[in-house]
């Protein structure tokens, strides 16, 4: 008797659990959740990679789904009770190769650098060579960086930029391919402001009989609506992310030729990962759904008419602009030419104001990786709050009075009290 109310006992205690709130079951966790939905509130968030999610993306991602194991691919999984992640997944894969126009999707991504670790498993052996963009001009780490899995299990060899123009050296680009005979030629960068020709990348790709992969993790939301040039009919393989321009959750996507469909979807499972995280597919699912709309175009359109905007009246200003602008949502800024700061020091400063971006290498930057000389900045986060150009001028110069006055203490004040207004007059998650 006494066993079977002890275990009624620790049923009722169970149950109670599940049913308590994050703020009654862990206050600390309580805690820092409710200062990030402030800090996003009241600062302006212009790291480029990021963005704010819908509602329903939330939802979504924050679902029962997050229970339920789900290895293996719809129609064929390692668990029973899968219908309707099958459902969903499925509903995700089609909406995927309906807004790229792509012959195969896998959804199943955790990050873009999974993506790009898949790729490679699929179609390269350890010790194959990849050419990709350097990460000092602008590439990524998954692209074969030497502290990266990308740089120890292949042989990497970088690209970079023609100093005159700060932008893809594509006779530099030939040349190492002709030399180094690369497998897979990576095109795709995490900190470059300009258009990729991908044409151009494709023509060199077929001369040596290499693979091209095109990483949009950056400008997936622009390639989607026809803001930039289209990877799918030039590359074998593009990777993406669902959150930056998409606006979705974090992870990441790959479209393929459906010849490669097979390698690619063995190389996510069982190659590279387990069990897909089926709440977040879900929100892919959701964000893909939201970028089929008619507005969602408008929205694009709309980060590029602010990041024009924002490069030019910083340009107006005396800050030099790496390539001298800007044709995407991002922009990087030379800080040499206009203050006596590095970018980590920029940062940090521009942080204390309520402004939130990120330290970046400028080409042929003379200073360390944790220093750099430039600062990276993007559109798509104050772009969903509703601004447009009037507000991105005034976003400029508060940057550059922040930047020019490093050691005033009561302009920061002054200048975080703009930015509050700012973000109090386009108001995000004030529910």
């Amino acid at each position: 008797m006494s066993n079977s109310k002890e275990t009624a006992a620790a049923g009722n205690g169970i149950a109670k659990v599940i049913g308590r709130s994050l703020k009654e079951v862990d206050p600390e966790v309580h805690k820092a959740v409710a200062g990030e939905v402030w800090r996003q509130r009241n600062n302006l968030e212009l790291i480029a990679s990021e963005n704010y999610v819908s509602r329903a993306v939330m939802e979504a991602t924050g679902s029962v789904m997050t229970n339920k194991y789900a290895e293996g691919y719809p129609g064929a999984r390692y668990y029973g009770g899968c219908e309707f992640m099958d459902e969903v997944e499925r509903l995700c894969i089609q909406r995927a190769k309906a807004v790229f126009g792509a012959e195969h999707a896998n959804v199943q991504p955790h990050s873009g650098t999974q993506a790009n670790m898949a790729v490679y498993q699929a179609l390269l052996s350890p010790g194959e060579a990849i050419l990709s963009m350097s990460l000092a001009q602008g590439g990524h780490l998954s692209h074969g960086h030497a502290r990266s899995f990308s740089g120890h299990i292949y042989r990497a060899f970088s690209y970079g930029l023609d100093p005159a123009t700060e932008r893809i050296d594509m006779k530099q680009v030939e040349r190492l391919a002709i030399e180094w005979q690369p497998k897979i030629i990576v095109c795709g960068a995490s900190a470059y402001p300009r258009t990729i020709d991908f044409e151009a990348f494709h023509n060199i790709a077929e001369k040596i009989g290499a693979y091209l992969l095109a990483d949009i993790a950056h400008i997936a939301g622009l390639v989607a609506t026809g803001l930039h040039p289209d990877p799918i009919p030039y590359c074998q393989v593009v990777t993406a992310t669902t959150h930056k321009t998409m606006r979705g959750p974090r992870g990441g996507i790959i479209l393929c030729r459906k010849e490669l469909a097979r390698q690619i979807d063995s190389a996510i499972f069982p190659g590279i990962q387990g069990g897909p995280l089926m709440h977040t597919i879900a929100g892919k699912a959701v964000a893909l759904k939201e970028a089929m709309q008619p507005e969602f175009r408008g929205y694009q359109k709309q980060i590029l008419a602010n990041a024009a905007a924002l490069a030019k009246r910083l340009s107006e200003l005396g800050h030099r602009l790496v390539s001298g602008g800007t044709d995407n949502h991002m922009m990087l800024v030379d800080l040499r030419s206009s203050v006596d700061l590095s970018g980590k020091q920029a940062e940090t400063l521009l942080d204390k104001v309520g402004i939130t971006l990120n330290k970046n290498l400028v080409p042929f930057d003379p200073r360390p990786p944790a220093e750099c000389s430039g600062i990276r900045i993007g559109t798509p986060a104050v772009t969903t709050r509703g601004m447009k150009e009037e507000q991105m001028e005034k976003i400029a110069e508060m940057i550059d009075a922040a930047l020019r006055n490093p050691g005033d203490d009561n302009l920061h004040r002054k200048i975080r009290r703009q930015v509050l207004e700012l973000c109090e007059g386009f108001p995000i998650y004030a529910d």
